[in-house]
């Protein structure tokens, strides 16, 4: 007598588990996984962002909306090839993230300088459009989660809401230094404080991780902002005066060698698989 609770699977049905099998493994998440190195390297690339836009904007003489058209038109095709790769590749991802960081800087600064907008309206403003962001990304696939991001439209909404991030943490950190007229050091150790605090209520205290990610994503770009700074800017103005020149070429420096050393780690890790396989 056959049970009535287990059904003998047909060749049919076995053919279609496997394939939903095979799709899921073959699924491969575009961004990185948030390591040490992550936050490295993200931090480096917005310091960098910073210098780079003083530098572009102003040693350069381009000025404020020339550079934020150049770079921006930049980014586009930064992200295309990041867009083609359909996985995480490290030197596409941080080329599209330290572009990004450049072009979130000069969309404030651009609003506030060009335009006269006060550093409190474009607070608000970012906060509420990377808030929406996040509401209709949650609305459509059900999850803000770092590690599916599987599909076009799921990476879409990734980079819309690092672009605002950076944007609005320009914002938050210009109004902090500047309307509470704090210097770089003590603006940065405020941020870097925070981070931590965040880092603390996720590891020890519970903190939900995907918000932990991004409150940590939004404060790092101050922190980074005022670390940058903090070595460029003269020292009559507060800071240690090695230049936007020296300050960005040697964040990028950095940045290209844990990108090498990603790249190699990753191929290395592919060749063993495939050994394994």
């Amino acid at each position: 007598m056959k049970s009535l609770g287990k059904v003998s699977p047909s060749p049919m049905m076995d053919a279609a588990m496997t394939a939903t099998i095979y799709e899921h493994e073959c699924e491969l998440n575009r961004v990185p996984e948030v390591t040490l190195d992550f936050w490295l390297i993200k931090i480096m690339a917005v310091t960098m962002g910073e210098t780079a836009a003083d530098y572009l904007a102003v040693n350069l003489g381009l000025g404020l909306t020339v550079t934020a058209l150049i770079m921006g038109g930049i980014l586009i095709v930064a992200l295309v090839l990041q867009f083609a790769r359909k996985r995480y590749v490290p030197w596409a991802y941080w080329l599209a993230v330290v572009l990004i960081s450049i072009v979130g800087t000069l969309v404030t600064d651009n609003l506030v300088d060009a335009f006269g907008i006060r550093l409190e309206t474009a607070t608000i403003v970012f906060s509420v459009v990377l808030a929406l962001t996040f509401m209709v990304w949650y609305a459509r696939e059900k999850t803000l989660s770092i590690h599916t991001i599987f599909t076009t439209r799921r990476e879409i909404f990734y980079w819309l809401a690092i672009l605002f991030t950076f944007s609005l943490g320009t914002a938050a950190g210009d109004l902090v230094a500047e309307r509470f007229d704090l210097c770089y050091l003590t603006t940065g150790l405020i941020f870097g404080g925070l981070v931590a605090a965040i880092a603390f209520a996720h590891f020890f205290l519970g903190l939900n991780g995907i918000l932990a990610f991004w409150l940590a994503y939004i404060l790092t770009r101050p922190f980074g902002a005022s670390l940058g700074d903090l070595l460029a800017q003269p020292v009559e103005h507060g800071g240690m005066g090695f230049g936007t020149t020296f300050t960005s070429l040697s964040f990028l420096g950095c940045i290209v060698t844990i990108v090498l050393y990603m790249t190699l780690k990753s191929l290395i890790d592919e060749d063993e698989q495939a050994l394994l396989d």
